[in-house]
């Protein structure tokens, strides 16, 4: 048997980074696994999480879902208490996988996340396998400069932060974009890399896929925040 790793995968920019370098690493990654959250999460990215499906074919990796209904915890009295609920339709996901593969690691996507990088290596931790996290630590603007220099179209699907307006929706985040969030960094707080929330993204291209993901969409904005609704999404 082959060492098999798993990739927490949702589309957006930083699953997709700790994917890209992963294969870039020689690591055997068989499976991509996306969780469907039903609602806000503290776990997950939200989204057009069912873009994943195309970005597996363009990949080439075989796509494992968690469905809303598979999440069967009630709602928690604490943000950590619904971190560990979140987490464990995810960990029942790689158990099950464990009977299937030899899975030696998952790969993820968080930069500074304490909450949800200490539970991701907890699971680890139980069910005996590795965590690869190459964006841990890294300097936000660096690894937004990195991954525009390796090729990664990147869109923002989604915005809820102050200085964030409705024209951000759809935009691609280039270097032109990056230099506004620094400037919205210094005003508003607003995270780099959106890891506070403040806004979604989903890669569209990139060195790691085949073909690239031409999406179709309306908006939709209410006061203070917004998003994307994907109305049709194809293989170029």
């Amino acid at each position: 048997m082959t060492d098999d790793w798993v990739s927490l995968f949702s589309g957006g920019k930083d699953s997709s980074w700790a994917l890209y370098r992963a294969l870039e690493e020689g690591l055997n990654v068989s499976r991509l696994l996306t969780v469907h959250p039903d609602g806000d999460s503290y776990m997950y990215h939200v989204p057009e999480t069912r873009l994943a499906r195309l970005v597996a074919e363009s990949v080439g990796i075989e796509l494992v879902e968690v469905e809303p209904g598979d999440l069967e915890a009630e709602s928690a009295e604490d943000s950590g208490a619904q971190g560990d609920a979140e987490l464990e339709p995810l960990e029942a996901a790689l158990t099950e996988l464990q009977g299937e593969i030899d899975l030696v690691g998952v790969t993820a996507g968080a930069v500074e996340s304490e909450f949800q990088t200490h539970r991701i290596q907890g699971m680890c931790d139980r069910l005996g396998i590795d965590l690869f996290a190459p964006l841990w630590q890294e300097d936000p603007r660096e690894l937004a400069d990195a991954m525009l220099d390796a090729g990664f179209e990147i869109k923002i699907i989604q915005v809820a932060a102050g200085g964030l307006d409705e024209s951000w929706l759809g935009r691609t985040l280039d270097e032109a974009a990056l230099e506004e969030l620094e400037e919205l960094n210094e005003q508003y707080g607003v995270h780099i890399l959106g890891e506070g929330g403040e806004f979604e993204t989903f890669v569209v291209d990139g060195p790691h896929m085949e073909k690239r993901i031409e999406l179709e969409y309306d908006t939709e904005w209410e006061g203070t925040r917004g998003r994307i609704r994907i109305t049709d999404a194809r293989l170029e």
